[in-house]
């Protein structure tokens, strides 16, 4: 008796030290929450619509130059992460079709207008950029006018490994347009044979990667990406090697795994951003739900970029049930009071999903499904997703520039 009480004491004192550190991290990542929050909506923000012209040579390693440029970790204090929710600059590149109507955008904060700007005009000069209206805001929830399936997407293997690039497809070395495979082209067919009444979105947020600590707000040290790159090629090198007795074996990769650890030491090369893309096809009631194009089509956006031997991004958390929801529905459907609740759960899902793909909001807690912890991808599969594509993207509905410009304006900073 006197062993349990003593035990139930230990505890009891045990408790008492640690709740006051418990609830005093609480309260500091809730504050923590809050002023970044703050941060991210009192900044002004801007939409910048990227007309391109007919005749763009130049290959994806021009927008890997710009995303480079861009790359901004910036410095915090304690005062500045804590007090004010300073934030590293976030910017979203985005592909969308209003009914076929190719579009291409590029959000940011208002004063980085003129260097991005600069960073286009600079790699592309005949690309013409325009400050928008945020093509969202007239967009609102309402399954009377038109039903929407958004879905966050996500890598198959752990961030160490990469996509297939451009490099991997040769349009590094600007290949002539009729020898050109572009795995972009893809998409953009996709987007540009949507009906009128059909919208999809494709926003890609992007921030800059780097080890981070106390001072950014993380009570354990977060390292950074690299280390699980060189620990995957350290994995693969020590399982192709055979053992002579007790010593250790050469390495003896197949060509297979020498082309896997080239693309892992590759990418050390490369700045690494962290990134979360969303998607979204909707579809006006009138016209109905096109799930065999509009759906699939937004569900493959990305399979060309996958790789049995490297990483694939894949279909993550959707705003759906999936088969097991309809399984449900299948049993219980004829129930009114079941269908009428699930039906409410998905449409505040979407409503949700909605919210954040128009305010943008990425990296910031609450982590969930729709808000999930961040991929890492470098400038150069980036700069794969996003680029803007030559001639061999035959696409009539891509918002192009009327006419060829002679040179960029001459009032941009240098």
């Amino acid at each position: 008796m006197d062993l349990f009480v003593s035990v139930l004491y230990t505890l009891y004192v045990l408790f008492l030290i640690v709740l006051p550190f418990l609830l005093g991290k609480i309260l500091v990542m809730k504050w923590l929450r809050y002023v970044q929050t703050r941060s991210f909506v009192r900044q002004n923000y801007v939409l910048l619509e990227l007309k391109l012209p007919k005749d763009i040579t130049r290959s994806p390693v021009g927008m890997e130059l710009i995303l480079t440029h861009i790359w901004q970790t910036g410095a915090a204090s304690y005062h500045e992460t804590f007090w004010q929710g300073k934030i590293r600059p976030m910017f979203s590149l985005e592909l969308v079709s209003d009914g076929g109507s190719v579009h291409f955008y590029i959000w940011a904060r208002k004063n980085w207008r003129n260097n991005i700007e600069a960073q286009i005009y600079s790699q592309y000069p005949n690309v013409e950029v325009y400050e928008v209206e945020d093509y969202t805001k007239a967009v609102f929830h309402d399954i009377n006018k038109f039903t929407m399936w958004g879905t966050i997407f996500k890598y198959a293997k752990p961030n160490a490994y990469p996509i297939k690039t451009y490099i991997d497809y040769g349009l590094d070395q600007d290949p002539k347009e009729e020898f050109k495979i572009d795995p972009m082209t893809s998409v953009l067919e996709y987007l540009g044979s949507l009906r009128k009444g059909e919208k999809t979105w494709i926003q890609i947020i992007i921030q800059a990667h780097k080890k981070e600590g106390k001072k950014e707000g993380h009570i354990k040290e977060r390292p950074d990406w690299t280390a699980g790159v060189k620990a995957e090629v350290k994995k693969i090198r020590e399982a192709t090697a055979t053992k002579v007795g007790d010593f250790p074996g050469f390495p003896n990769p197949t060509k297979g795994d020498t082309e896997v650890i080239a693309a892992l030491e590759r990418s050390l090369s490369k700045l690494p951003f962290e990134v979360i893309i969303r998607g979204i096809y909707m579809a006006e009631n009138e016209i109905g739900f096109n799930a065999h194009n509009g759906l699939a089509g937004l569900i493959g956006s990305f399979r060309q970029y996958g790789s049995k031997s490297l990483n694939e991004i894949k279909l993550g958390k959707f705003t759906d049930f999936g088969d097991n929801g309809k399984d449900f529905l299948s049993m219980f459907g004829w129930i009114p009071i079941v269908k009428t609740v699930m039906r409410d759960i998905r449409n505040s899902m979407e409503i949700r999903f909605l919210n954040l793909y128009k305010r943008r909001f990425a990296f910031m807690e609450p982590f969930d499904e729709f808000n999930p912890k961040p991929i890492v991808m470098t400038t150069e599969e980036l700069a794969t997703i996003f680029h803007f594509p030559g001639q061999v993207a035959t696409t009539p509905t891509i918002s192009r520039s009327s006419s060829k410009k002679a040179e960029p304006p001459p009032n941009l900073p240098i």
